[in-house]
């Protein structure tokens, strides 16, 4: 059984006022929630992986229930998404095993979200950025939602670590013009539309 220390836990939210035009009735609020963990794979190949995902479920749980109180309750909470950056001594299959105990915990906490959640991973040493996507909970062509959140953690993650990360948003990017499907045309029956 893989153990994951968590050594730190960082929240970044924004309120997103306008983007160079008038200024939306409600700001758009998004945020991440992120987790620096020991790598209990790192150095060394493992074959298998797959079992380690259910010992990441509590800490899903965990950094989820922070960012829905960040940003003030789950009422409002339309986007998603999820990622990691993997330490140098990792690779990014380790950073895959956020699939299902990231996804899943957002999922749960949220209710109602039959859309794809939006992933990224990648390898990178303290500081690296990442751009986590962002998409609609309950309908991945809903264009106003298609949006990513740049994140970092300056001292994260060491070589033996990794940084595990959610994104939640309230609202659709502002100004959003590009057409498509509309948030309040999603019928929420099977994940696209």
């Amino acid at each position: 059984m893989p153990d994951f220390p968590v050594r730190k836990i960082a929240l970044h939210i924004e309120q997103v006022m306008h983007e160079g035009g008038p200024a939306p009735a409600t700001p758009r609020l998004r945020g991440a929630a992120m987790a620096i963990v020991a790598n209990p794979f790192a150095g060394s190949y493992h074959a298998d992986l797959q079992p380690a995902m259910e010992d990441l479920k509590p800490l899903g749980l965990t950094l989820t229930d922070h960012l829905i109180a960040a940003l003030g309750g789950k009422a409002g909470i339309d986007g998603y998404g999820k990622g990691a950056i993997v330490g140098e001594n990792g690779e990014a299959e380790h950073g895959a095993l956020w699939h299902v105990p990231g996804g899943y915990s957002m999922r749960e906490r949220l209710g109602e979200s039959r859309a794809i959640v939006p992933s990224a991973m990648k390898v990178g040493g303290m500081g690296t950025t990442i751009d986590i996507p962002v998409g609609h909970i309950n309908a991945a062509y809903v264009r106003s939602h298609f949006d990513a959140m740049t994140v970092s953690v300056p001292d994260g993650p060491r070589a033996n670590e990794i940084l595990f990360i959610l994104v939640m948003a309230k609202g659709p990017r502002v100004h959003s013009r590009m057409g498509g499907l509309e948030s309040w045309q999603v019928k929420g029956e099977d994940g696209l539309r």
